[in-house]
C-alpha cells in the first residue's frame, strides 16, 4: 500500500466525494487530524465502508470524507454532530 498525504489523496479523482479509510496514519500535532496514511479502502457509502473495515484486519483505520476542497471530515462528524458547536461561552 502506498502512503500518501491528504493533499495528494484529495487530488485523485477516484477519492474525491467519497469516504476513504487510511491505515498507519501520521497525525498533525496541533489538530490531531490524520495528514498521511495508506489508503486501504474507499466507498461512496460510509456504512458499507465501515462494515468492510470492521470485518478486515484494518481495525485502527481513520475514515475521512475526501471533499473537493481538500478538508477532511471524520466519519464521527457525520454520525453525531456536536450539539455545542454554535454555542458561545
Amino acid at each position: 500500500m502506498e502512503r500518501m498525504n491528504w493533499t495528494d489523496i484529495c487530488r485523485r479523482e477516484e477519492y474525491v466525494g467519497r469516504w476513504v479509510a487510511l491505515d498507519g496514519c501520521r497525525y498533525d500535532s496541533g489538530s490531531g487530524r490524520a495528514t498521511e496514511g495508506a489508503v486501504v479502502d474507499v466507498d461512496d457509502d460510509l456504512v458499507e465502508l465501515m462494515n468492510r473495515i470492521r470485518e478486515s484486519d484494518y481495525q485502527g483505520c481513520e475514515i475521512l470524507f475526501c471533499a473537493e476542497d481538500g478538508h477532511p471530515s471524520h466519519a464521527s462528524d457525520a454520525e453525531e454532530p456536536d450539539p455545542f458547536r454554535n454555542t458561545a461561552h
